[in-house]
């Protein structure tokens, strides 16, 4: 692809990272926009983009492509802007927007014929955000989800993809009806749930005031996407809330048939509904499909002492054997905790179980 230049508008996490990714592995000049002027500042400084646009108006209408990765709401009021501008060469504009309906409704209206815009998803994310935490990796390997419009055409959706091959993502077409209900089930509603685990954590705290002490293990695991950005989810909520009232409803009539197996006291029920779970749940990770990662996890035993960590990932890393992942579960003061390492390949995992076992380690295989 011949040098283009290229508007990103909305330099958080995601916008930083794809303008990261574009600066380091290709030539083409990247402009960036933001209504925070420190971030356009350490943009320029940290050189993930070339330019500073003072103007969204100004700097759409002169490049070839633009990257609206503002939240939900500004990314719809950006598309209304372009509405009303002048153009006259070739653009395309694509978004990165997690919820897809309302963004591809108004893009439809783009009438424009030098416009072109084809609606995408990066599925892809850190616990920390903002420009800092910016990674050009960020995406390698993630799903990302492409939303054509009716008028974008063959040409116009690969010259996108080009732009975006240096993320070594995944790429899947989907539309947005499609999109919407998806990413509902596996990651709009899980939010809701957790921060609804957290309140009521939080209510009974007033009864039992150490429930925080013992909340560790599985409950952090649960939760730990409510700690995410209030104000983009609630504008996500609120964009797709009429598919998150749907599955609201399905949940509360789960819980209630869940609370008869109980009250029943239905243990053959429960556990065959237990167990459906459990073979779902691991069958996502054998499938090497969709959002969640396909990786071969191993858990090690280790002890709470120092360097105890660098022990490990140095011997894996002596056999030149690469680590995806690494979580701490659990370790408490004094006694053993458990480490999760993640793999790519079966062999990766084997061969670390091997090594870990023959230094005196502790250690189980996720079939």
């Amino acid at each position: 692809m011949t040098k283009k230049k290229i508007l990103v508008a909305g330099l958080g996490l995601i916008g930083g990272s794809l303008a990261l990714n574009i600066r380091k592995q290709t030539n083409h000049h990247i402009i960036g926009y933001d209504v925070n002027k420190k971030t356009l500042q350490y943009a320029l400084d940290k050189s993930i983009i070339d330019e500073v646009a003072d103007s969204f108006e100004e700097a759409v209408t002169t490049v070839d492509f633009c990257i609206l990765a503002a939240p939900v709401t500004k990314t719809i009021d950006l598309l209304n802007v372009v509405k009303k501008l002048h153009f006259t060469k070739p653009i395309i504009i694509t978004d990165v927007s997690s919820v897809k309906g309302n963004v591809m409704q108004t893009a439809e209206l783009l009438d424009n014929p030098f416009v072109t815009f084809i609606g995408g998803h990066p599925m892809a994310g850190s616990h920390k955000r903002g420009i800092e935490a910016a990674k050009a990796h960020l995406f390698e390997n993630a799903i990302y989800i492409i939303t054509p419009t009716q008028k974008a055409d063959a040409s116009a959706i690969e010259a996108l993809k080009e732009l975006f091959s240096a993320t070594h993502s995944k790429f899947l077409h989907l539309d947005a009806k499609e999109h919407d209900e998806m990413t509902s089930v596996i990651s709009h509603f899980p939010h809701l749930i957790a921060s609804s685990l957290v309140q009521q954590a939080k209510r009974w705290q007033n009864k039992h005031a150490k429930i925080p002490t013992l909340a560790a293990g599985g409950f952090r695991d649960i939760t730990r996407i409510a700690s995410s950005n209030p104000t983009m989810w609630q504008d996500i909520f609120f964009q797709n809330k009429s598919i998150l009232s749907a599955l609201l409803v399905d949940w509360i009539k789960e819980m209630t048939d869940l609370k008869k197996l109980l009250d029943h006291n239905d243990k053959v029920s429960m556990y065959h509904y237990l167990e459906q779970a459990r073979e779902y749940r691991d069958g996502l990770d054998r499938s090497k499909k969709g959002a969640l990662p396909g990786f071969y996890d191993l858990y090690v035993d280790i002890f709470d002492q120092p360097g105890a960590l660098l022990k490990v990932v140095s011997l894996l890393a002596e056999q030149e054997i690469s680590i995806k992942n690494i979580e701490i579960l659990e370790i408490r003061e004094g006694i053993t905790g458990v480490l999760r390492l993640s793999f790519v390949t079966k062999e990766d995992q084997i061969n670390s179980h091997r090594l870990l076992i023959k230094n005196g380690y502790e250690t189980m295989l996720q079939d």
